[in-house]
C-alpha cells in the first residue's frame, strides 16, 4: 500500500508541475496573442488585416491538430529545447504549444465582450492604443480572461494525462503503465479520482478569482 501511495504522490506532483508550468507559459504568450488578434482586427484600434489573418491562420492550424498528433510532430522541437523528447519536463513543450493558441482565442473572445462605447470614450479623451489596451480593454475583460485561464488549466490536466501515454510522466503515465498494462484496477481508479478532484479544485479557485475580479472591476 505504501508503494502505491508513493507512486500516486510522485505522479500527482509530476502532473501539477506539468500543468502549472504550461499554464504559466500559455498565459504569458497566449494573453498577448489574444490582444493582438483583437486589436488588429477590422475596425479596431490597431487595424492590420494582414497581420490579423496571419496570426489567425497560425492559431487555427495549431488548434485543429489533435494533441496526440501534436505530441509526435513536436518531438524534434522538444528535443531541441530541452535535450530530450520523453519525460515530464519534455511534455511541457507540446502542452504549452497546444495551450497558447487556445488561450489566445479565449482572450480575444473576452476582449470582444468589452463595450465598444468604453473604447470610443477613451479614444475621444486622447488615449493612445497602448493606454486603451492596458487601462480599458484588459481591466474590463480581466474576469473573463481569468475564466479563460481556468478553462485552459483544466484542459491541460486532460492533455497531461494524454502526454503520459508517450512517457510524459504524471497520472496518465501511471494509469497506463500500472492500471492498464498491469491490470491494476485500483491504481486506475485512484488516478481518475485524483484527476477529478484536481479539476474540481481548479474550477473552484477559478470561480472565486473571477467573482473577486468582477467585484473589484
Amino acid at each position: 500500500m505504501s508503494e502505491t501511495i508513493n507512486l500516486l504522490l510522485v505522479a500527482t506532483w509530476q502532473t501539477i508541475y506539468m500543468v502549472a508550468v504550461s499554464t504559466f507559459i500559455a498565459t504569458i504568450f497566449g494573453v498577448p496573442l489574444g490582444i493582438l488578434l483583437m486589436v488588429t482586427d477590422r475596425n479596431q484600434i490597431l487595424q492590420n488585416e494582414l497581420l490579423n489573418k496571419i496570426l489567425g491562420t497560425i492559431v487555427n492550424i495549431f488548434r485543429s491538430v489533435p494533441f496526440v498528433i501534436l505530441l509526435i510532430v513536436l518531438i524534434p522541437f522538444t528535443r531541441l529545447l530541452v535535450g530530450k523528447a520523453i519525460g515530464t519536463t519534455a511534455a511541457i513543450v507540446p502542452l504549452s504549444v497546444a495551450a497558447i493558441p487556445f488561450m489566445g482565442r479565449l482572450t480575444e473572445t473576452a476582449l470582444r465582450e468589452v463595450d465598444h462605447g468604453v473604447i470610443e470614450a477613451a479614444q475621444s479623451m486622447g488615449a493612445s492604443p497602448l493606454q486603451i489596451i492596458t487601462k480599458v480593454l484588459v481591466p474590463e475583460a480581466l474576469p473573463s480572461i481569468a475564466a479563460g485561464i481556468t478553462i485552459t488549466t483544466i484542459n491541460l490536466v486532460g492533455y497531461s494525462a494524454m502526454a503520459g501515454v508517450i512517457g510524459g510522466g504524471g497520472l496518465g503515465d501511471l494509469a497506463v503503465r500500472y492500471g492498464y498494462q498491469r491490470f491494476m484496477l485500483d491504481i486506475m481508479l485512484y488516478t481518475v479520482a485524483i484527476l477529478v478532484a484536481m479539476v474540481q479544485l481548479i474550477q473552484l479557485i477559478g470561480d472565486v478569482l473571477v467573482k473577486q475580479l468582477s467585484k473589484n472591476r
